[in-house]
């Protein structure tokens, strides 16, 4: 599949951000239950690329049968290159200790992923959740998918929440893109909110983005957001 990704957007320009945070532990009641989703990049060796993707296309089902994949993408545009992306869900963290406990006796799998280890010059992993007024969705058939990353202000969703909804809702109310989801990093580098959209083609996300940008409806719903208004 084909993924574009924007690099880090600056949500709210208007306004002076505090330095980013990272944490590899958070306390709260949210890392104690409820389903989540493990967000992981590889950055890859350039030259390498192929061989990665076809040694995951040959075995990943040898990883799928522990846990359900969300998705698994290669960067096509913006921000670095040579980077694989993808998504795993758990219902709870007791689950994932149970999967990586079972993944880790699964001789199959760990005998597979040994030649893609000397592929990858680094990893990222962070733990997210959706936003509580958002579902997961799955398009039907294959497309163009851009993941865009906003580091927000520090306060979490009470603070920025509903101004983010609104300007999200204008773009998918209107038809302009489909939404996949919007993940808030728990674990990782803080104050981070992936939203992943879907869209047929890459001409019609452009198509897309053009008509969002003349919409005085998005426009009002995203001024909102970059001005800090609730």
């Amino acid at each position: 599949m084909l993924v574009l990704r924007s690099g880090l957007t600056r949500a709210l320009a208007a306004r002076k951000l505090a330095p980013q945070v990272c944490s590899c532990f958070a306390t709260g009641p949210r890392q104690y239950d409820g389903t989540f989703y493990e967000f992981r990049t590889y950055c890859l060796k350039p030259s390498k690329m192929n061989e990665f993707l076809e040694n995951v296309k040959k075995n990943i089902h040898l990883r799928t049968a522990h846990s359900e994949l969300v998705g698994y993408w290669s960067v096509e545009f913006g921000g670095q290159m040579n980077k694989m992306f993808h998504i795993w869900k758990y219902d709870n963290f007791a689950h994932r200790t149970e999967v990586r406990k079972a993944v880790a006796k699964d001789k199959e799998w760990q005998q597979s992923v040994v030649p893609n280890l000397a592929l990858i010059d680094e990893q990222e992993t962070e733990i997210t959740y959706l936003v509580p007024w958002c579902k997961l969705e799955k398009p039907a058939k294959e497309g163009v998918y851009e993941l865009i990353i906003f580091q927000m202000k520090p306060g979490g969703p009470a603070l920025w929440g509903d101004a983010f909804k609104r300007a999200i809702n204008a773009h998918v109310d209107l038809g302009y893109s489909k939404l996949v989801g919007v993940f808030h990093t728990e674990y990782g580098a803080l104050n981070r909110v992936h939203v992943l959209w879907w869209n047929e083609s890459a001409d019609s996300r452009a198509a897309g983005r053009h008509w969002s940008h003349e919409d005085p409806r998005v426009v009002a719903a995203v001024t909102t957001l970059l001005l800090g208004k609730p």
